[in-house]
Order: C-alpha cells, then structure tokens, then sequence
C-alpha cells in the first residue's frame, strides 16, 4: 500500500519501469539459496535488467559442457533404449500430417481461437476498461499469439538444450533417444512458427522470464542441471500449457498440432526422469543434491509467478491499468488458473520420483501450495490414456 501511494504520482511509463525493476529484483531477492542466486545472476542481467530478448535480433549464449564420447557403445539400459523404440515409431511430419490447407479466422465466433472465458474482462472494469465482444476477441487473439509465440522461443531453447544433451549424456541408449529429441523440437519449432506466420500472422517477442531460465541451462557447464531444468521443468511447464490451450480452443488445426506436440512432450519428460532418477541416487554428493533441490523449487516459483504477458500489456493496456494491476487482473484468469494446475500436476510428481521432493524443502513447497501436487503418476508411469484425459 505504501508502494503504490509512492508511486501514484508519478507519470504511467515511469511508473511501469519502476514497477518491472522492482519486480526484477525481488525475483532475484525470494531466492532462497545464496548458490542458486549466484548460478543464476548472470542470466537474471542479461534477461531482466539488460532484456537481451528485447534488444537484439539474435542473442550468443556461451555454452560450456563436456562432451560424453562413448568407446564402448554399451547398449546397457533396457528402459532408455524402449523408450527410443517408441520415439522412432512415432515420429510424424508437420507438413504431411497437418491440414495445412484449413482457413483460420481468430476473430471467427463460430470456430473461436479461444473460448470466451480464457481472459476474465469484467476483472478489467475494475479498472475503467470496457471491451465490446470485437475488442474481447482481439485480446484473446493477442493472448493467444503470445503464448504461441513464447512456446516457440521455448521450442528453440529446447532443440539447443537437446542437442548439448545428446553430447552429454553418459549412457549410449540416450545418445541415441537424444537424437529423437532433438529432430522433435526442430519439427515443434517449425510448426510452431509456422502457424504463427501463415495462419495468425502475428508474433511476440520471447518473454524476460523465460529467456532468463533459457540461458541459464544452455550456459551451464552441468548435463544434468540442463537435464533437470528443460526436461523436467520446461517441458512439464510446456504440457501444462499446451494442454491448456489445447482444451480452450476450437480450431482445428491448432487442436491437432498440440495434440501432437503432448505426445512428443511426454516423451522428453520420461527420458528426463529415467536419466535423472539414476545420476541423482547413485552419482551426487549430498551437497551436490540440495543445490539442486534448491535450483528446482526456484525455477518451479518462477515459472508460476512469472509468465504473466507483459508483452501484450505492453502493447495494448499500458497507460490504461499499472503493470501491477494487470498482473492483478491475469492471476484471476481461468485459463491461467488451469494452466497452473495442470503444469504442478505433471510436474510433482516427476521431481518427487528424482527424488528431489526431500523433507529438506517441503516447507518450502508447503507455502508455495505445490506440496498438494506430490503422489500423483510420474512420467515413467503415464500412459496416452491418461494424456488424453487431460485433453477435452
């Protein structure tokens, strides 16, 4: 409260920076763990204070791994190498197995993009903002940009992140799943920008939270933390958020693309957690294991916290609501509340199975109100049946 009267007069554009710094840093201030903060600063500058993503048409991450070259080619894990058998069965082609050829119309009432609760607007009315049904339309087709946008920033993180990987990694039945992986996020990455261009023609730019925990795997010098942060916290946050859209749109090409996607998406979370559940039980000091327990709960909040759509308040509500309102004003969003639900689903659990879930951190989780998620099916027990159970 005392904030907000500091700020109130001061001119909105102002007022927005000073809002965002604060929001920066006191992202960089709830960490919990003081070796977390350091691993992570260098990327906090680059994508929060410096916006990196914003700023440049092209970014250089210096990466810095050891490369895993396997003399013996043992092929010694029998649950790696079915899980490459599948992967190879059920490779698919954007371009022969999507219709391509269907017209979209974002502002179609009959066929919307999305349905018309995806974005709470009486919640804007608190703030002297009334849309008619075509201005509503136009903000859900915005939203939906925007996240489409931000699953094709991750989808080019991801190919990168699967590629040092696939260098990484020890066992000769990973390298081999790898190689799936990263053809997956190369075909996700192209249809992604695909539909973007041809179909909605609009794109946003990668979001500062995210290009943050980007940059921070793909600098990281430690296979497994890579591991840990794309294919278990981003891909968890990804089939939380493709499910979401997927459950929230009626157009049909965009309802066949991610179904597809889910299906490669859990995948990658499986090859995470058989890979990870190993290293941490048998290979890891005790040290070692609770940087990364701390590592995981920090980017867990971050992902919760921090995915609010600036970019779109940026473009089209700033000087009409604070930054502050408007996070305010997505929070309340349904479609973000199931979001969120349905990532912690998928999510727990895989971290509860690594082993990562200790009585160390479970106060943590506690006030967070993510321990709830704990006891559910981890990926290496989810079957197509209960993916589509989460899909209507």
């Amino acid at each position: 409260m005392l904030l907000n009267k500091m700020l109130d007069g001061i001119p909105g554009p102002a007022r927005n920076r000073v809002e965002a710094t604060l929001e920066n840093v006191s992202v960089m201030m709830q960490l919990k763990s003081p070796k977390v903060a350091a691993s992570m600063a260098p990327s906090a500058v680059r994508g929060l204070f410096m916006r990196q993503g914003k700023h440049h048409d092209s970014v250089k991450m210096t990466a810095s791994h050891d490369v895993h070259f396997d003399l013996k080619y043992g092929l010694d894990f029998p649950e790696m190498n079915e899980l490459y058998r599948r992967a190879v069965a059920n490779q698919w082609d954007g371009d022969r197995d999507l219709d391509w050829s269907t017209q979209v119309d974002p502002m179609n009432p009959e066929i919307p993009i999305v349905n018309a609760d995806f974005l709470p607007f009486e919640g804007l009315r608190e703030y002297g903002i009334k849309l008619n049904k075509k201005e509503m339309a136009a903000a859900n087709y915005n939203m939906v940009c925007w996240f489409l946008s931000q699953f094709m920033h991750g989808e080019q993180g991801a190919l990168y992140a699967s590629a040092q990987v696939t260098e990484c990694v020890k066992w000769m039945d990973g390298k081999l799943y790898g190689a799936t992986q990263v053809m997956d996020e190369g075909r996700h990455l192209e249809v992604f920008l695909r539909y973007l261009d041809t179909k909605l023609e609009k794109t946003y730019q990668i979001n500062d939270n995210l290009f943050v925990i980007i940059d921070d795997l793909l600098t990281d010098s430690r296979w497994d933390i890579k591991f840990l942060g794309m294919q278990i916290m981003i891909e968890g946050l990804a089939l939380g958020a493709f499910s979401t859209l997927h459950n929230n749109t009626q157009e049909p090409l965009l309802k066949n693309l991610l179904r597809y996607v889910i299906q490669d998406e859990a995948r990658h979370v499986h090859y995470g957690v058989l890979a990870l559940r190993e290293h941490f039980s048998k290979e890891l000091t005790a040290a070692e294991k609770r940087e990364r327990e701390d590592w995981a709960f920090e980017v867990a909040l971050l992902m919760r916290n921090r995915f609010m759509g600036h970019e779109v308040y940026e473009e089209n509500y700033e000087g009409l609501m604070t930054r502050r309102q408007w996070n305010e004003f997505i929070l309340k969003s349904p479609a973000m509340q199931r979001f969120r639900s349905l990532m912690f689903k998928r999510l727990i659990p895989n971290l509860e199975y690594i082993g990562l879930l200790t009585p160390r951190v479970k106060g943590y989780y506690e006030s967070a109100g993510l321990w709830q998620f704990r006891g559910g099916k981890n990926a290496s027990q989810l079957t197509e049946a209960d993916l589509v159970a989460d899909l209507v």
